[in-house]
């Protein structure tokens, strides 16, 4: 079977018979591996597994130089040999390893086999430490180490579920909010009371808090979801009434399962931040190394400037975080909403800063990703997005106003956080016996469907419906919400399961009953929340293509309004070697011309997400635009059209062409791929506009 020629045998001897060079037909073949191509062989799907047993038979691959293994398409291709199982070549390993010995170590910490030691794979790492001592020793003792502190922490985790095993989803929620009102809502309420935005650098919490509840989402059986008033009032007589009513006829707290909680809160904190800098800064950050000091493990840092990207990365959200809301000031100022009263006048600046943000929120999603006035639930039906952010804005108000608020105060005049809750439940009770109507102050709230969407109707009023519209509040309550019981089933039947974080659907269904934590939605960025609800868990929505198609529009309008010429979706010609696909967009002035690669994506929080961007996303950015940029340039000569399109006189010669990846997140801005730059479309949006002042930190 290995003398027998595979597809990517052939496409390398293609390439050396048109003229590549070894190393550029090495190269592409690669490329085509990594991109998943051939998709099909013959007329049948080509599966991930022979496509890796075909590319690493191939015997091409045993004649490279040491500088083609050290190239990055090879490196990232051997990552993804040392992440499967099929295929096996250890052969081609040792000698790689003899001649570029760099390129499998940083296949190795690529492909993320440190915590998967049981891997076949890593056993041929580890026969390397035999026969390359010298090269891998060192390496594999960085690795053993890694793997043991890993297990040390993982075990640290599951001893301290112990006790949390008979929890029902409901039970643990409870716990978590107590944890919340414990440990980070003072601070949040320190924040507020000092004017700064309510949102706090907590969000490892909210991760350890998030996998504690993906966990027993994970293991809780499907009944736990068929909730009804008695179980909800009795599980809260267990878990909460003691807590916030305590009286000697009454059940004593769960001390046990509050100090449980917190301590497996402290426990996945450890996990999660030596997975997040230790374990990922391994495995994804080339700027730094681990190395043994006598027997401490030390990182020696030998590139600050790649180390200090990611911070500058943070700050650079920070201020367009700023940008937009500044934005949005002078939006709601030309809209006339200035002048007038929003609300009850005790509620009117209050809604006057979530409607500011909401419009922050509807500008971000339109200018930078393309979102229309209406957007689609998960139930077909269809959002006012401007509505619907403005609803999660106004929800925030009401627990910043009638539960982190008063917290506060009770805090600062009792001195504990147990006494403030208790204050803060018997001020709604007391509010209900006034009003005649029950106002829960409890650390999580919740209701049955038909009363949330009565109690977000008044929100989508308007000149159609004066008195609300329930069909849009229902819509609106369908986009934020996460249905935890079907997503325990899809988790505990193993497949692949797109599982949104708690900020992102902060809504959570449970039977017929819908919960919030009043601590979450006080303090989240509902900004965050809302541009990774559409394009991370909702990136297959069938309306993503338009939006992507928008964002061209609007980009090209930009551009022509600063005096360029603009050619939108060219679709050049294919040629036999080269399939450029559709340009997005070509623009030009004064002998430049932009050729845009446009790519929409969501935020991400980890250094191995903005990796994987990198090396999936941007990479393949990076080839798309070489193919692209060769046909424009190939066709400025022979397609007059297209020349007189883009202002192009032959007279005056032809204009000097740049490629931009142009992409909707932050990451990895002003770096090349393949020769090209990529800039993130909000730096583009804001040069256009000529609005970087809105960019200026007011606090100096």
């Amino acid at each position: 079977m290995k003398n027998q020629k595979n597809i990517y045998e052939l496409r390398f001897e293609h390439g050396i018979a048109i003229g590549l060079s070894i190393a550029d037909a090495a190269i592409a073949v690669t490329e085509a591996y990594l991109d998943g191509k051939p998709a099909r062989r013959g007329k049948h799907p080509f599966r991930a597994a022979d496509k890796n047993a075909a590319f690493w038979s191939c015997q091409f691959l045993e004649t490279l130089s040491a500088d083609l293994y050290e190239t990055e398409p090879f490196v990232l291709a051997l990552a993804r040999y040392m992440g499967q199982q099929q295929a096996a070549n250890f052969e081609l390993v040792r000698r790689i390893a003899q001649v570029a010995p760099e390129a499998v170590r940083r296949a190795v910490r690529y492909s993320g086999l440190v915590l998967r030691q049981n891997s076949k794979r890593w056993k041929e790492v580890e026969r390397l430490a035999i026969t390359e001592a010298a090269e891998f020793s060192e390496f594999i003792r960085v690795c053993h180490r890694f793997d043991h502190a890993h297990r040390d922490r993982v075990a640290e985790v599951e001893v301290n579920r112990k006790l949390l095993d008979d929890l029902t989803p409901l039970e643990l929620l409870s716990y978590a909010s107590l944890y919340a009102f414990e440990h980070m809502v003072p601070e949040a309420f320190n924040q507020m009371s000092k004017g700064s935005d309510t949102n706090i650098d907590s969000q490892e919490i909210w991760d350890a808090i998030n996998d504690i509840l993906i966990w027993k989402l994970q293991t809780c059986a499907g009944k736990a979801f068929h909730l009804t008033d008695a179980i909800i009032s009795g599980s809260l007589r267990v878990h909460l009434s003691p807590l916030l009513f305590p009286s000697r006829d009454s059940l004593m707290f769960r001390e046990d399962i509050h100090l449980a909680f917190g301590y497996l809160v402290s426990a996945h904190l450890e996990l999660n931040s030596f997975l997040s800098r230790s374990v990922h800064a391994f495995c994804y950050k080339d700027s730094i190394r681990f190395e043994f000091a006598g027997t401490d493990l030390v990182i020696i840092e030998h590139d600050p400037d790649a180390s200090s990207a990611w911070i500058r990365n943070g700050e650079k959200l920070a201020r367009l975080h700023g940008y937009w809301y500044y934005r949005a000031m002078d939006e709601f100022v030309l809209s006339g909403m200035a002048t007038k009263r929003i609300g009850r006048p005790e509620n009117h600046e209050m809604n006057r800063i979530a409607y500011i943000k909401a419009i922050r929120t509807k500008l971000q999603l339109s200018e930078v990703y393309g979102l229309g006035g209406l957007v689609l639930a998960d139930t077909g039906l269809q959002v006012d997005l401007f509505q619907a952010l403005l609803s999660l804005e106004l929800i925030t108000a009401f627990y910043i106003n009638d539960f982190i608020l008063p917290y506060g105060e009770h805090l600062n005049n009792t001195g504990h956080w147990r006494s403030a809750l208790t204050y803060l439940a018997i001020g709604g009770l007391l509010q209900s016996e006034s009003q005649n109507q029950f106002h829960n102050r409890f650390p999580i709230t919740w209701s049955d469907r038909a009363v949330k969407i009565e109690s977000i109707r008044p929100w989508t009023v308007s000149e159609n419906f004066p008195h609300g519209n329930a069909k849009a509040a229902e819509a609106i309550l369908d986009f934020w919400t996460s249905d935890l019981g079907a997503l325990s089933a899809n988790l505990r039947g193993g497949g692949p399961t797109l599982t949104p974080d708690l900020f992102e659907r902060p809504v959570l269904k449970m039977g017929r009953y819908l919960f919030q934590l009043p601590w979450m939605l006080a303090i989240q960025n509902n900004a965050s929340a809302a541009i990774n609800n559409l394009r991370r868990i909702g990136a297959r929505r069938t309306e993503a293509k338009g939006e992507t198609q928008r964002i061209e529009n609007r980009l090209a309008t930009l551009f022509k309004e600063r005096g360029f010429h603009v050619c939108l979706n060219y679709l050049p010609e294919k040629t036999i070697e080269n399939d450029p696909g559709e340009v997005d967009i070509i623009c030009a002035r004064d002998g430049q011309l932009l050729v845009l690669e446009i790519k929409s994506t969501f935020l991400r929080r980890s250094v191995k997400d903005a990796w994987l961007h990198k090396t999936t996303t941007l990479r393949k950015a990076g080839l798309q635009l070489r193919r692209k940029v060769e046909a424009v340039k190939a066709e400025l000569t022979s397609n007059a059209k297209l020349a007189l399109s883009l202002g192009i006189v032959q007279e005056d010669g032809m204009p000097l062409v740049r490629g931009w990846i142009v992409d909707t997140c932050i990451e990895h801005d002003h770096e090349f791929f393949s020769g090209f730059l990529k800039v993130s479309l909000e730096e583009v949006l804001i040069a256009l506009r000529d609005d970087r002042h809105f960019l200026n930190d007011p606090n100096g």
